[in-house]
C-alpha cells in the first residue's frame, strides 16, 4: 500500500473483498492508535457488508478529546483487505465519512493480523 501524506495524516487506499465481491475504497486512515479497523457503512454496503444485528453489538467509538460515536462491532467471515485473507475479524462499522472525512479506517488490530511493516522513509505498507 502506499501512503499519502493529507493534513498530516497517513491516508492509503484499500482493497477490499467480501463474498466474491471486490471494491476499492480510497482515503482510508492507517491508525496505529485506533485499535479496530472500520468502515463506512455507506461505502461498504455495495458488496454485501452490512451491520449484522442477529450477531454484532452496537458499541460507541471514542477519539482524541472523549467525544463518542455509535458503529456497530462484529466478526465477518472470509473478509479479504488488501491481500490478506482474514477468516474471522472482528470489524466496526459506522458514519466515518461524513462524521471524520475517511471511507474508513485501518487499527491496529488488522496491522497486526496481517504482519504489516509500516515504512515512512519509503512510504509503503508492506
Amino acid at each position: 500500500m502506499k501512503i499519502e501524506m493529507y493534513d498530516g495524516l497517513p491516508i492509503v487506499s484499500v482493497s477490499l473483498s467480501y463474498k466474491g465481491k471486490t471494491m476499492f475504497l480510497h482515503n482510508v486512515l492507517l491508525d496505529t492508535g485506533c485499535s479496530m479497523t472500520i468502515f463506512d457503512t455507506a461505502e461498504v454496503e455495495s458488496i454485501g457488508l452490512i451491520i449484522d444485528r442477529k450477531n454484532g453489538r452496537p458499541r460507541r467509538m471514542y477519539g482524541v478529546g472523549g467525544e463518542s460515536e455509535l458503529c456497530y462491532e462484529q466478526n465477518v467471515k472470509k473478509i479479504k483487505i488488501n491481500n490478506h485473507l482474514l477468516d474471522s475479524f472482528p470489524l466496526q462499522l459506522g458514519i466515518t465519512k461524513e462524521t471524520y472525512g475517511f471511507n474508513g479506517i485501518l487499527g491496529i488490530d488488522f496491522m497486526i493480523k496481517s504482519g504489516s511493516i509500516i515504512d515512512f522513509k519509503k512510504m509503503i505498507v508492506k
